[in-house]
């Protein structure tokens, strides 16, 4: 894999941000950093492979024109069902252990690290308000705060958000008001997004956007591009982001980019191991 954003520059970008919370222009900025390799395998074998490896909530593929997306997303961006609206933010995450006691001691430090709790508070206020933007006054409600998310190679601190949409609203609006999701940008929305503008080496494209159907009574569901490969031609796009906040590890927060990739990157060397091992067959037989 390779990356335009270098283990140095990525830290520089971090004590950039850090700068600017110090300022008072921001809270909190998402940054991400893209890698990039060959692919000599199927996105629809990839895709099967992310299935076995990485089974996620929000999984899907996509052809589109120029571009095929992989995805193996944990996160909603937003459901509409009927008069509830709901978004699940995903903020604070750590690596899997490697034994069942490790894996217990990290979801245990990820639930009472105080810079994670403060992390997550602050996004799941933000959805709050954004929910509460197409909402009945009054019925913004958080039902689950701070829950462990398995994954094969990360777990993750989630919540729930929840409101019941207003008469005069839709799901066009519901989609103006939480698009872009704040987990992935930062807070505040408008100032962080410039922020990425600036210090991001390259454009996101279709990660962080959103995936998923909106059906004809108005009911959807969205999910938000993370964890996704992009395929176009034969190169294949990974990108995963860190929030920062004033008191982050700037390798951490790197380390942490490269940990989120891991089953993604692992699902494409299986795909392409089991084509090797089918050419090899086939020039036997």
């Amino acid at each position: 894999m390779s990356s335009r954003f270098s283990p140095e520059a990525f830290e520089e970008a971090v004590l950039t941000i850090q700068e600017y919370i110090r300022q008072g222009d921001v809270f909190q900025v998402n940054l991400s950093l893209r890698q990039e390799r060959e692919i000599h395998s199927s996105p629809e074998r990839i895709y099967e492979w992310l299935r076995q490896l990485n089974p996620s909530p929000y999984m899907g593929m996509l052809r589109s024109p120029g571009f095929t997306l992989v995805s193996a997303s944990p996160e909603l961006l937003v459901k509409l069902d009927g008069e509830r609206v709901s978004a699940r933010p995903i903020a604070g995450t750590r690596r899997r252990g490697n034994t069942e006691q490790e894996d217990t001691n990290m979801a245990t430090e990820l639930l009472t690290n105080e810079k994670e709790r403060a992390e997550h508070i602050m996004l799941v206020d933000l959805e709050r308000n954004d929910i509460g933007r197409i909402a009945a006054y009054g019925s913004v409600h958080v039902p689950e705060l701070m829950s462990i998310e398995y994954y094969s190679h990360v777990m993750h601190l989630v919540s729930q958000v929840e409101g019941r949409i207003a008469p005069e609203k839709d799901a066009y609006d519901v989609i103006a008001a939480l698009f872009p999701g704040g987990t992935i940008t930062g807070a505040p929305k408008i100032r962080t997004m410039e922020i990425i503008e600036e210090l991001e080496p390259v454009r996101r494209g279709p990660y962080t956007g959103s995936m998923g159907w909106i059906d004809y009574n108005g009911n959807m569901e969205l999910n938000i591009i993370i964890r996704t490969l992009a395929v176009s031609g034969s190169k294949g796009y990974i990108q995963s982001g860190a929030g920062i906040v004033i008191d982050s590890n700037p390798y951490r927060e790197y380390r942490e980019c490269h940990n989120k990739a891991k089953a993604i990157i692992k699902a494409v060397i299986c795909s392409e191991e089991e084509m090797r091992a089918a050419n090899l067959v086939g020039r036997k037989g």
